[in-house]
């Protein structure tokens, strides 16, 4: 069995609920009514991406910054 290690993208939207995604597989996000909740449905929607995706494609993951922009 191959091992994968992902990065997940995790956020709060306006109505509170949490969205999990990963950058690597495409289309491959969902949400959940607490961090917990959206981390297992994540894992879960991972595997059915694995087995749509047959190439996978990491990306080294190096950070997070906020801008600020005045338009």
């Amino acid at each position: 069995m191959k091992k994968y290690n992902f990065t997940v993208l995790i956020e709060k939207d306006e109505d509170g609920m949490f969205v999990a995604e990963v950058p690597d597989l495409k289309g491959c996000y969902t949400q959940g009514k607490t961090v917990q909740e959206v981390l297992e449905n994540i894992r879960e929607v991972i595997n059915l991406c694995l087995e749509e995706h047959k190439e996978v494609h990491a990306h080294e993951f190096i950070g997070v910054q906020k801008i600020e922009v005045s338009v």
